[in-house]
């Protein structure tokens, strides 16, 4: 019977286990988005993850939306990132990068004052962002043009040349959690009429258009796709996500993508429904799924078939040695939230393993 500790192939690699790590901002890169070596230790020390995923990084500078979040676009975020993977697999892990566009959750107070951009002329409400003046509302973003739209996507392909240079094992495009591609998704961001809206095809063609220029710059045995049909952090929401997410999941069967990462609910939520099995029945390649899973439910998601795999986030934050202390039905560091957005070691490689204390 398959379970958490079978083997899993996952496009070009094979995931030891079936525990992933799920993408997790921490606001560690220093500088211009630059990658440090507090960061390789704490990737590190999750090496025994079946596939690290790795957080939120910039593919385009100007592009901010978390002040200290890593960047894959310069020369020295591409050596930055060399340390840190090159730490994971000495210690015989697997790594991926998640590769992201922020859209309208940027703010000009982190970049120089440019005014993000999205699928239409529609602010983020009720959240506000950190910046180096406090905490700030978002503000309007302008409407892409729609001849603006192939340097994005040339954006993403680029990142992921970068990331695979880089020693990444493979890249995750970041099309969740009303980020840029999420935005032009759902029909409670995306409000433009023309090839990038209006039906759900059109509304899906910035996110297919990304997927084929990433397969293409790196082979799709290498990239993966996050999605978060019901999530309605940052002021998002979908009339039908049902519809979108089986209609979006039959399509990226003619990708062949490594895997499909499918957050299952929404964090405050207002959004219900069933769209792991919805996934299931439509997607044919590996399917992960995410957000509020317990060892003991994530163990029988996988022996029932439900799901290939289970990616764990603030677990794997406050457990470097997640798959052990399951295995072992070991109690579970408590996660410390005051600590998920600081700077330096507190609350980011300083969580015990099993023996250390």
């Amino acid at each position: 019977m398959t379970d958490l500790f079978s083997p899993l192939p996952l496009g070009s690699i094979t995931a030891a286990n079936r525990i992933l790590m799920a993408p997790l901002t921490r606001c560690r890169a220093e500088g211009d988005h630059v990658p440090t070596a507090l960061m390789a230790e704490y990737y590190a020390q999750r090496a025994s993850a079946g596939l690290i995923i790795a957080e939120a990084t910039m593919i385009l500078p100007g592009n901010s939306a978390f002040w200290h979040e890593p960047g894959i676009y310069s020369d020295e975020q591409i050596e930055g990132w060399r340390r840190v993977t090159d730490a994971v697999h000495q210690a015989s892990g697997k790594i991926a990068l998640q590769i992201w566009h922020g859209g309208r959750a940027c703010h000009p107070d982190l970049n120089a004052g440019a005014i993000p951009v999205a699928p239409s002329a529609l602010a983020i409400r009720h959240e506000e962002v950190h910046t180096p003046n406090g905490k700030q509302a978002y503000t309007l973003p302008r409407a892409l043009l729609d001849d603006e739209i192939p340097a994005i996507v040339e954006g993403f392909a680029q990142a992921a040349r970068n990331a695979i240079t880089a020693g990444f094992d493979m890249v995750e495009i970041h099309g969740a959690n009303g980020y840029l591609l999420d935005q032009f998704l759902r029909d409670g961001s995306n409000l433009r009429a023309g090839p990038y809206g209006g039906s759900v095809e059109n509304r899906a063609r910035l996110l297919l258009e990304t997927v084929a220029a990433v397969c293409e710059a790196v082979g799709a045995d290498k990239v993966g796709l996050r999605l978060s049909p019901l999530n309605s952090f940052n002021d998002m929401q979908d009339s039908d996500p049902i519809h979108l997410l089986g209609w979006l999941a039959t399509r990226l069967n003619d990708y062949r993508l490594a895997f499909l990462h499918l957050m299952r609910s929404d964090f405050y939520g207002r959004q219900t429904g069933d769209v792991v099995s919805v996934a299931r029945q439509n997607f044919r390649g590996p399917l992960i799924a995410n957000m509020g899973y317990t060892p003991e439910e994530a163990k029988n998601a996988v022996a029932s078939g439900q799901v290939d795999a289970v990616a764990f986030g603030t677990a794997f934050l406050a457990n470097p040695d997640l798959p052990a202390r399951i295995h072992q039905q070991h109690e579970l560091n408590e996660p410390d939230p005051t600590t998920f957005y600081t700077t330096g070691a507190k609350g980011y490689t300083d969580y015990p393993a099993i023996g250390s204390v």
